[in-house]
């Protein structure tokens, strides 16, 4: 089988990383086909965004340690290798770095944060970054113009992961006096500012990237203490912070293995804030009124489908026989007890972007005549599932293969352990027929993840799928510059989805960050990050 280029190769992985962490802890609720509206109604699904009950604080404390019981580790502080996620350690690389520009997922809008102001053209063509005066890293140096063009071409350079969209798209950055960089992008982007709310967004100082050897150099609230890999990391107080001195002296982020051991942590208070995305414990979390802020994600729980020639996949009356077979409700209640976000619209009743448009909907005597109408040219049947080798994977891999089964197909499972061998399969080898994953298609950003996962030409994009309506529809979506715009073009892709089938969806998922009573002042961001700048703890 030929392989990926190796700078391919390496971006591809990157971006599988959020994905296959994401796919091995979550899953939708109970639930099945019927309408969104009626879910909604009947199932008392979440209202997203601040949640809980967080008495006042009064006023702020200083000092002490805060512990963050976090979902992934970072193994590396630079954005050009970690990727900037909640799930996947963005929180600690967004304490070093800070962002450019920050999401406020109430109001639904970037705004500055390390910038002053960022201004668009007309045509969102252009975008003129204003800098704030006195910025400096934590090594004394000044965070200017020229300092954020060094930075974002050296993660370009290195193959961060959003570079797969953002160096298409960027034809030249300039940098006007020293507080004014102007970007200078080949499309219309509505949403650029989202890049610089991530890891594009992270500046990191000359001297991090001068010698051989990174070094995590930012102008966040926190520098690197300690870091003991698969155990613990401290990060220390920033007393130069361009915000005023942190209040807190330290953060301490520790992996627990499940998300029930975090909970239990944050009930006993051996932890002082959480990251759970598994949906039975999200909902007990919820209901025990625990305060945070619950991120809402599309695609949260996905079958991809290989469509290359040579594959089951390849020809759409069999991907379309398997999505009518594989039933979200079914799927969720033997993983995670029927709790969480079942569905196969990209945008479920609680999204701001939920679609009119219906989804596919479960038919299982549809799906057997395609399947004997692909048969009767010569298809045995078989497809190969693949999934990992945890009790919530096992679960899903039976389910699965029972639904696939039910209506006419030969199902083989390929269970692999290491999460790293299932994203060289699935992501650079491409050796799959089906592989469990997720999408985790944002809120305020929907382009961004729907163009990884769908666009023809996309690292992100495993199964090879491939259509030039979506990639167009995907341009539309990039340049829409309203709302209603925005709904349009997205209704239109659902519709596509259901008649193209280029995955299978199973619901979206919930990401609770959840945080004791005592605890105050965490800035919520894009990608379910967390800032810690003005956090404290009370007595």
């Amino acid at each position: 089988m030929k392989r990926a280029p190796r700078a391919r190769a390496r971006l591809a992985a990157a971006l599988a990383a959020a994905a296959m962490l994401t796919s091995a802890c979550v899953s939708p609720d109970d639930g099945g086909s019927d309408s969104g509206t009626r879910q909604k109604a009947e199932r008392g699904r979440y209202t997203f965004g601040n949640v809980g009950k967080q008495p006042a604080g009064g006023e702020p404390v200083r000092g002490g340690t805060l512990h963050f019981a976090d979902y992934a580790e970072a193994r590396s502080l630079s954005p050009a290798v970690t990727y900037a996620t909640g799930a996947s350690g963005g929180s600690a690389l967004a304490a070093v770095y800070d962002v450019l520009m920050r999401y406020d997922t109430a109001a639904h809008r970037y705004e500055p944060w390390l910038a002053k102001d960022l201004r668009s053209s007309d045509d969102a063509k252009t975008w003129t970054l204003t800098l704030r005066d006195g910025v400096e890293f934590s090594d004394g140096t000044p965070l200017d113009a020229e300092a954020v063009i060094g930075s974002i071409t050296w993660y370009q350079e290195n193959k961060g992961a959003d570079t797969a969209l953002l160096a298409p798209n960027l034809a030249k950055m300039e940098a006007k006096g020293d507080s004014t960089v102007v970007f200078t992008l080949r499309n219309s982007w509505a949403t650029f500012p989202a890049m610089l709310a991530q890891a594009p967004g992270m500046i990191v100082a000359p001297a991090a990237h001068a010698g051989k050897k990174f070094r995590p150099i930012g102008a966040g609230a926190f520098t690197l203490g300690s870091y003991k890999p698969q155990e613990e990391m401290v990060l220390k107080a920033n007393k130069n912070y361009w915000k005023g001195e942190p209040y807190l002296d330290a953060l301490r982020f520790t992996w627990p293995q499940s998300d029930r051991a975090k909970l239990e942590a944050l009930d006993d208070g051996t932890a002082d804030v959480v990251y759970m995305r598994s949906p039975d414990v999200v909902d007990e979390a919820v209901k025990a009124g625990h305060p945070g802020e619950l991120t809402l994600t599309g695609l949260g729980n996905m079958v991809v489908v290989n469509t290359r020639e040579g594959r089951p996949g390849a020809d759409l009356r069999v991907r379309k026989a398997m999505a009518l077979a594989l039933d979200p409700a079914l799927d969720t209640e033997r993983a995670y007890d029927g709790k969480g976000l079942p569905g196969q619209e990209i945008f479920p009743p609680e999204s701001r972007w939920h679609s009119d448009v219906k989804p596919l909907g479960i038919d299982l005597e549809q799906s057997k005549k395609l399947l004997a109408d692909a048969k009767k040219d010569g298809y045995d049947g078989t497809v190969t599932y693949m999934d990992g080798t945890d009790p919530v994977s096992r679960a899903k891999a039976v389910v699965t293969k029972a639904m696939l089964e039910r209506v006419g197909f030969k199902v083989e499972l390929d269970l692999v352990s290491s999460i790293a061998d299932r994203t060289s399969k699935t992501y650079v080898e491409h050796d799959f027929d089906l592989s469990r994953g997720a999408a985790s298609v944002s809120e305020s950003d929907p382009y961004h993840r729907l163009q990884s996962v769908l666009n023809s030409k996309s690292y992100g994009n495993p199964g090879g799928y491939a259509n030039p309506k979506m990639d167009q529809l995907l341009v539309e979506l990039q340049g829409a510059t309203d709302e209603a715009r925005t709904q349009r073009v997205l209704d239109d892709i659902q519709t596509l989805f259901n008649e193209d089938v280029p995955l299978i969806n199973l619901g979206a998922s919930a990401a609770l960050t959840a945080w004791g009573e005592n605890v105050h002042g965490i800035v919520p961001t894009d990608e379910y990050m967390a800032l810690f700048g003005e956090a404290w703890i009370g007595k």
